[in-house]
């Protein structure tokens, strides 16, 4: 600190209270300034001494006085009335009320630049996952979901003829060389989920509601397209931040994987799954008419037109089932495909949690 000294008239004295810093004994006494770079105090018994103006630091203000310490010194403390002369008072450092920037630059002003770095921020945080999410490496996204999913707590059934049946279904709507996990979990609600690391769940209640393997086949296809389309760790760090990748490499979080099933994609890419879904089936000769049944069921049952989404199950964040009914019905080529599934597969299919007696079952409560 720079101090700058104003010559006065006559000497300034000041009746002023301190504790000297070595000894919990209170002074009191006089502070005597001549407009120098330094003041001294005087405690009337002959005890002086001289302080530097410059190694002086406000450090509280009361209400009627003021609290000074010194940087060489950090126990001093000097304590001076408000009401001091002009001269003197403008060479003491001022005593700061928010902090040393917003002191120095003025509330008004910074709450101004916190206003706009907050605003920042929270662009930044909405934005991200659009250009994050698909440029995670598919190595670290593959051991998260390997870690999170695991075998759903013990909730993915098996059987021999249903995990037959489940292969050639999926080897039919996604024959990639990279091939996508897929596992019926014992849960009765009418869903089916993508998570990270190329898994897909579709839940026994949504397989149990299908009244035929090609309304599975087109759930199914839609939840790849999420997977191909990389939508998977878009959606995830949406609703639950960047931190979910560190508590998804806990393996204890098998428990916690039911709640990711309730992850909103966006309009935009849940059309764009239903895109790759039709693409993908007109390509491996399975008919769009199965899955256009399911939601005109759904639509049905839930009461979800193409203007009012319906609230229930799986699809509450998705287009309304009207709407998808609708395209998936224009897409079919012709009236008659060739069975995706023999009945005896997809019989296979709807008794694959019942048959395993290993299998643990989902409580809501």
């Amino acid at each position: 600190m720079s101090v700058r000294s104003d010559p006065v008239s006559e000497p300034v004295r000041i009746a002023a209270s301190w504790y000297d810093g070595h000894s919990a004994r209170r002074h009191e006494g006089a502070l005597h300034w001549d407009g120098g770079d330094s003041f001294v105090l005087d405690d009337g018994y002959g005890g002086r001494e001289s302080i530097a103006l410059n190694d002086l630091r406000a450090i509280d203000r009361q209400r009627d006085a003021t609290v000074y310490s010194r940087t060489s010194m950090a126990d001093f403390r000097l304590t001076l009335p408000k009401d001091l002369p002009a001269g003197f008072a403008r060479n003491l450092p001022s005593s700061g009320n928010y902090g040393a920037w917003i002191d120095r630059h003025g509330l008004l002003k910074m709450s101004a630049v916190f206003a706009v770095v907050s605003a920042a921020a929270v662009a930044l945080f909405l934005t991200a996952p659009e250009w994050l999410g698909p440029r995670i490496p598919e190595s670290w996204e593959r051991r998260m979901g390997d870690a999170m999913v695991g075998d759903f707590g013990g909730r993915v059934c098996h059987s021999q003829f249903g995990d037959e049946a489940l292969a050639k279904l999926v080897a039919k709507v996604d024959p990639a060389r990279e091939k996508v996990r897929v596992g019926v979990a014992n849960i009765d609600m009418i869903n089916a989920v993508a998570l990270p690391g190329g898994h897909v769940l579709i839940f026994d209640g949504l397989i149990q509601q299908a009244e035929s393997p090609e309304e599975i086949a087109g759930v199914l296809a839609h939840e790849i397209g999420h997977v191909r389309e990389r939508h998977v760790m878009t959606a995830m760090l949406r609703q639950f931040g960047l931190s979910i990748l560190a508590s998804g490499f806990n393996s204890g979080f098998a428990e916690g994987a039911f709640g990711i099933a309730t992850l909103g994609y966006s309009r935009d890419a849940e059309r764009e799954a239903d895109d790759y879904a039709r693409a993908r089936m007109r390509v491996a000769d399975i008919s769009p008419l199965g899955a256009a049944g399911f939601f005109d069921r759904m639509s049905r049952q839930y009461g979800d037109g193409e203007d009012q989404p319906a609230m229930t199950g799986w699809i509450a964040t998705h287009p309304a089932s009207g709407e998808r009914a609708r395209a998936y019905r224009d897409s079919a080529g012709r009236n008659a495909y060739p069975p995706v599934l023999s009945e005896q597969e997809f019989g296979a299919l709807k008794t694959m949690c019942e048959e395993d007696e290993n299998v643990e079952e989902f409580e809501f409560f």
